[in-house]
């Protein structure tokens, strides 16, 4: 199976030009379904293992392993999704027949709003970062991009200096399948990086170090996503926020105060950086969920 795997792997980047954080996931996916058959022994014995013996039996029992370990359905469809997408590779090469895997129905998932931050709450949230240490402003930074630009949070720790101008107030982020995107972002978050940009050198020049990423750690070298989660995770803490605040909520933030705003959703597609017009549309329920809240508190008829 190692073998295929790594077929599989070439091909995502030389073919899809998928991003690395992509390829880690399809490849933990892949690595717990191969993990699942050989303690199941649904494609044969440990020493006996053959590919071509998995079927859809394989792939459901697998779907109920999942579930028994609490999965949520979003996790199922897509750890399904990837499946799917590796057995296409093996028909397309020639190894398998069939794909079995699409022939499985996927769990229907909940239609979940995104959580968000009001206003207020991002206000608060990005000013929780004090003084002017290169920590402080560097987090400043972040969180000023973040709800600047909208941007992932794999995004967010590929973008490097030189895709940074502050004279035009765009960066240019590269997305999902390889797609660049030029982000406005305003004059606090300018301000914030020019900040954070002065102290980044001094940092570098200090440690002797040297690298084309925005955002570093605090031994200099460029941050990773999960680097950036417990940045966050401290600031919700620190700040006692009532709802568990991530990256993709700041996200959702962005996103849901555009669209109050006035701003039409193909501009904030555009922004995010989402595929299909469906995907930005759930952020119409959020606003509409507003005004009828609004609606219900203001209008006299609505309060008898």
């Amino acid at each position: 199976m190692e073998y295929y795997i790594k077929e599989f792997t070439d091909y995502l980047v030389a073919e899809k030009n998928a991003s690395p954080h992509t390829i880690e996931s399809y490849l933990n996916d892949i690595s717990q379904f191969q993990e699942f058959l050989k303690k199941s022994e649904h494609a044969g014995k440990f020493f006996d293992f053959k590919i071509e013996s998995i079927d859809r039996l394989a792939v459901r029992s697998y779907l109920s392993f999942l579930y028994d370990k609490k999965f949520s359905a979003s996790t199922m469809r897509r750890k399904l999704s990837t499946l799917s997408s590796f057995f296409r590779f093996l028909c397309r090469e020639g190894h398998l027949k069939n794909n079995v895997v699409k022939t499985v129905l996927a769990p229907k998932t909940e239609n979940k709003l995104p959580s968000f931050l009001s206003i207020d709450e991002m206000f608060r949230l990005i000013d929780l970062p004090k003084g002017d240490g290169f920590l402080a402003l560097r987090d400043r930074a972040m969180l000023e991009l973040f709800y600047s630009t909208g941007v992932r949070v794999s995004e967010l720790v590929s973008i490097k200096t030189e895709d940074l101008s502050r004279a035009t107030q765009i960066v240019k982020v590269l997305g999902k399948g390889g797609k660049e995107r030029l982000l406005p972002f305003g004059h606090k978050c300018s301000e914030a990086l020019a900040k954070y940009i002065k102290a980044r050198t001094e940092k570098l020049s200090s440690a002797k170090i040297n690298t084309e990423f925005l955002f570093l750690n605090y031994r200099g070298k460029n941050i990773s996503t999960r680097g950036v989660r417990k940045i966050i995770g401290k600031y919700v803490t620190t700040g006692n926020f009532p709802e568990k605040v991530s990256p993709h909520s700041i996200r959702h933030s962005f996103a849901t105060h555009l669209l109050e705003g006035g701003a039409d959703l193909r501009s904030i597609q555009e922004l995010l950086g989402h595929a299909s017009l469906s995907t930005t549309q759930k952020y119409t329920h959020l606003t509409i969920d507003k005004l009828v809240e609004t609606y219900d508190r203001a209008h006299p008829r609505a309060k008898e």
